[in-house]
């Protein structure tokens, strides 16, 4: 946003280093984990994949999968991380908005557009681009235990749109950004050796939610294309378990558990739900075991169970995040299966203007994170990763994390559960800039879409307290839309609280409001700015501002500051996206004869 009031031509590098700067800490130090896939349920797929990329975009026309492809790549990763793409060069189709275009005409700026001397302005850049579909393809080897049982595909994060082809059938298109793609199998796949192939492409094409979206844009992570995280194969029995949703009552001391089970028409028997929880960290209590028998209907039943969690059951908290972990297993005919839930005992609130913890009242101290990852290029999979940047964030004092326009991958959430975080979710978009909200787009329907499968993977970890749809919408009928919008999940889903946006609108069916009202220096200011205009204080009194409103309010991004960065750092992005922004700054610093004043920053 800052860039948007700035005409001259340092809007482009400000807006980086207020994104970049604020980040840089926390980039991971390792590379993201690993699903070896090993055991007889499931079958591994990280490794060497056959690769070619489809510039032409004429691979589905020319049934590419039904060929073999001539490249090589590895996976978990993506292009870039591969080395694949093309040179960055002054057209390159970047996906983010340049507000300030001086770099592409402006004579300061000639020699960084020379072709080997390529060094953009407004934001990291990468060491290989590329915009459009490619194709990812290997042989798998189906063991014969696996004839007549359900097998999915498991893609923990794609980035953007896959379709994928078994052998030659096409198994469909999935696009979500911030949820594991799942491919069924053919129920008629045969032992043997097969060809999946699946296409990856990363251009705005049906569903545009802003090409600002922190989930796509090239200002922070990327817009990268490739499958990173856990990738795998796995067999369920006939009669398995789709999925469970616990919702914990802190004041029952129970939680409601909501089973969904999938099979096959043909084994539609009777069988056995069984539950059984434990705790994890905290003063233990024996919990029961129980067992409920059920009658399967169709192919698709969900069923609801009731799980005492004792007399006194240990709460979660930023300052005691205890965790228990719910056993769910599945017994019939056609085998056993079962599934561990880790999930905590809270209640996340409001109270008239503040918010509560299991009935007591605390204050948001938080954070923004953007999505940026330098040394990939996409956000870590692995709960190590994440446990470091959350503990640097405790660290500070602080107990919140705002996902600005993203949602993390599950690892995320584990790490937040376990050092106690507060995190508000986004719906993967910023639907401004040539989108918007309540139109009647496809993004619409996306919405919804992507905020069921958000809360379908991630519902259960206590540290998702709050949900909006994304940031700072447009849209002629924006309001109606979101207020429809946190309607719908107020009723659906009581774990959290819901409100419109990061920014706006504000409306009174919110739980909670988002708002920049209530900040030390808002757009335009400024001099004339609290932070600016008055001595430095901690005493800040917002009363006339939010006394008209009847939730709690977060005050909505309160610091955006612009500084030349420490060009010490440039030697530290040694991954994928180099800070070639920063040497040209360094020049300019230079150029301008600061003398000794500048020493300090060429010392590097």
């Amino acid at each position: 946003m800052l860039n948007k009031l700035l005409s001259s031509r340092f809007a482009a590098r400000l807006n980086a280093f207020a994104c970049i700067l604020s980040i840089s800490m926390l980039i991971p130090l390792r590379s993201p984990g690993q699903d070896s896939g090993n055991g007889k349920d499931t079958i591994g797929l990280p490794g060497a994949w056959s690769f070619q990329a489809d510039r032409a975009d004429e691979g589905l026309v020319s049934k590419w999968y039904r060929k073999k492809l001539g490249d090589q790549i590895k996976l978990p990763g993506s292009m870039t991380t591969n080395g694949k793409g093309d040179e960055i060069a002054v057209n390159t189709p970047w996906t983010g908005e340049i507000v300030d275009s001086s770099w592409f005409y402006q004579p300061q700026y000639a020699k960084y557009r020379q072709p080997g001397n390529i060094k953009v302005s407004f934001w990291l850049q990468p060491e290989k681009y590329y915009k459009g579909a490619a194709w990812y393809q290997r042989t798998i080897t189906i063991p014969a235990s696996w004839r007549d049982h359900p097998v999915e595909l498991f893609i923990e994060r794609a980035h953007w749109e896959t379709q994928v082809f078994m052998d030659d059938v096409d198994l469909g298109k999935q696009n979500s950004l911030s949820a594991p793609h799942l491919y069924m199998l053919p129920a008629s796949l045969k032992p043997g050796i097969h060809v999946l192939t699946i296409r990856v492409d990363n251009r705005i094409k049906d569903v545009n939610v802003g090409i600002n979206s922190h989930s796509i844009s090239d200002h922070t992570q990327g817009n990268w294309n490739g499958m990173i995280g856990k990738l795998y194969l796995r067999r369920y029995p006939k009669t398995y378990i789709s999925g469970i949703q616990l919702f914990p009552d802190i004041y029952q001391k129970l939680v409601r558990a909501r089973v969904m089970i999938n099979g096959a028409p043909d084994d539609l028997n009777t069988a056995t739900l069984s539950l059984g929880a434990a705790l994890i960290t905290g003063q233990k209590e024996s919990l029961t075991l129980i067992s409920k028998k059920i009658k399967r209907r169709s192919g698709c039943d969900t069923v609801e169970i009731t799980y005492p969690m004792g007399t006194h059951p240990n709460l979660w908290s930023e300052f005691h995040p205890s965790l228990y972990k719910m056993n769910v297993e599945i017994s019939s005919n056609s085998g056993k299966q079962s599934s561990e839930v880790i999930f905590g005992m809270r209640d996340f609130s409001e109270k008239g203007t503040q918010f509560t913890i299991n009935g007591h009242v605390t204050f948001l101290r938080g954070t923004l994170d953007c999505a940026a990852f330098p040394l990939t290029g996409y956000p870590p999979t692995d709960v190590a990763s994440w446990m470091r940047i959350l503990k640097t964030c405790k660290s500070f004092g602080l107990n919140h994390i705002r996902f600005h326009s993203w949602c993390p991958p599950d690892a995320a959430f584990e790490a937040a559960d376990r050092v106690g975080m507060y995190l508000q979710i986004e719906c993967a978009s910023w639907a401004n800039s040539g989108a918007s909200i309540g139109d009647g787009n496809p993004l619409d329907r996306y919405l919804y879409d992507e905020s069921n499968r958000i809360v379908q993977n991630y519902g259960n970890h206590p540290s998702f307290c709050m949900m909006v749809y994304g940031n700072e919408p447009a849209g002629d009928h924006l309001t109606e839309y979101l207020t429809g919008f946190v309607k719908y999940w107020q009723a659906k889903d009581n774990r959290r609280l819901y409100s419109t946006a990061s920014g706006w609108p504000i409306i009174p069916e919110a739980d909670y409001n988002s708002s920049s009202n209530p900040r030390i220096q808002h757009w335009g200011e400024g001099l004339k700015s609290i932070i600016n205009s008055q001595k430095p204080s901690t005493n800040y009194d917002w009363s006339d501002v939010i006394s008209k409103w009847q939730h709690p309010t977060v005050s909505h991004e309160i610091g955006q500051w612009c500084v030349y960065p420490d060009f010490k750092e440039i030697a530290q992005y040694t991954g994928i996206l180099k800070a070639k922004n920063f040497e040209i700054f360094r020049d300019q610093l230079k150029g301008n004869g600061l003398g000794a004043y500048a020493e300090d920053f060429f010392k590097a």
